[in-house]
């Protein structure tokens, strides 16, 4: 099982989807996989000689891992602040919208702006704090921006925003 890593986070908004996301994980771990790896370990544990049995050693660690995103977890998730969709929104680009933009090359991307916390495993969201993200801001369909890369300025423009409602 693959454990996501965390990251020191600038912001505390979240999406609806993102903050029961978290909260699904955060059970998932604690009331099925904790119990689950617990019992592996006991189990392994009584075999006898721990320093060369790989089952206690792997779990164990799996445990630790599990414990720590749970501490995260049970850290963060009080400090997050759901941001739901407002009609005030419609036309331009805040949290939570779904935007495509395109560049002078034609190339075009298409994403979603949300928190730090909802990224993960998605290639398809971006958070807030990122530079495209911040250029984007307040900007309305038709609007060209630039954001600085290592390569330098980049120039795109917003071909569409949309957002969940």
């Amino acid at each position: 099982m693959k454990i996501k890593q965390e990251l020191s986070v600038k912001t505390n908004l979240i999406t609806r989807e993102g903050y029961l996301q978290l909260q699904q994980e955060h059970d998932h771990l604690w009331n099925e996989k904790r119990p689950e790896v617990t019992k592996i370990v006991s189990w392994a544990a009584s075999l006898g000689d721990r320093s060369e049995n790989a089952d206690y050693q792997y779990n164990k660690r799996l445990l630790r891992q599990i414990d720590r995103r749970v501490r995260y977890l049970r850290k963060r998730i009080p400090d997050l602040k759901i941001v739901d969709y407002s009609p005030v929104q419609d036309g331009k680009v805040f949290f939570g919208a779904w935007v495509e933009i395109e560049n002078e090359a034609g190339e075009c991307k298409n994403f979603r702006i949300v928190g730090p916390d909802e990224i993960y495993d998605r290639n398809d969201y971006i958070s807030i704090d990122s530079p495209m993200a911040r250029a984007l801001l307040k900007k309305q369909v038709d609007d060209d921006f630039e954001v600085m890369t290592p390569q330098g300025a980049k120039q795109w423009y917003v071909n569409n925003i949309t957002y969940q409602k």
